[in-house]
């Protein structure tokens, strides 16, 4: 049947698409936090990593294997809002398994702050809630990164 629903009554139609451009084969396999930062670095805009503070979440299958990076936001020189219900929408219509979001600090400092540390607990108790697992929270700069999993802080 039609959906004659929406078309006649003015109620919006909700579909769910995903469509992906690489084969399973080809996606990165993410095992170590390093092997994230490296996948994280070849997309970050390296023109802004020093001036804007931008948010980014990596979608991972079932194997670890990055099915899409999002960006989630952008912000000015001293901070930015992820928003977790925009994070796991993204998360759900794909499919993921799990994600590792990241972020620049434009300081150049790969120090979390408390805020950082406030977000990260956030997005991973929503996502026990929907069995989306948060693998990691990550600091980036033009010198390298810092692990909240590696430093035991997730």
């Amino acid at each position: 049947m039609e959906n004659l629903v929406a078309r006649n009554t003015g109620i919006a139609e909700i579909e769910l698409i995903y469509k992906s451009k690489s084969k399973p084969s080809d996606r990165p396999l993410i095992s170590t936090s390093l092997d994230a930062y490296r996948v994280f670095n070849q997309i970050w805009n390296h023109n802004k990593i020093e001036l804007q503070e931008q948010f980014k979440v990596m979608f991972l299958n079932q194997a670890n294997k990055v099915i899409g990076i999002c960006d989630t936001s952008s912000g000015g020189i001293t901070g930015t809002v992820a928003d977790p219900r925009l994070i796991y929408a993204a998360a759900l219509k794909i499919c993921a398994v799990s994600i590792i979001i990241c972020h620049n600090h434009p300081s150049g400092s790969l120090r979390p702050s408390r805020q950082d540390e406030e977000l990260s607990s956030k997005i991973k108790e929503a996502g026990r809630f929907l069995d989306i697992k948060l693998l990691d929270s990550m600091i980036i700069n033009t010198e390298g990164y810092f692990s909240f999993a590696d430093e035991g802080i997730l």
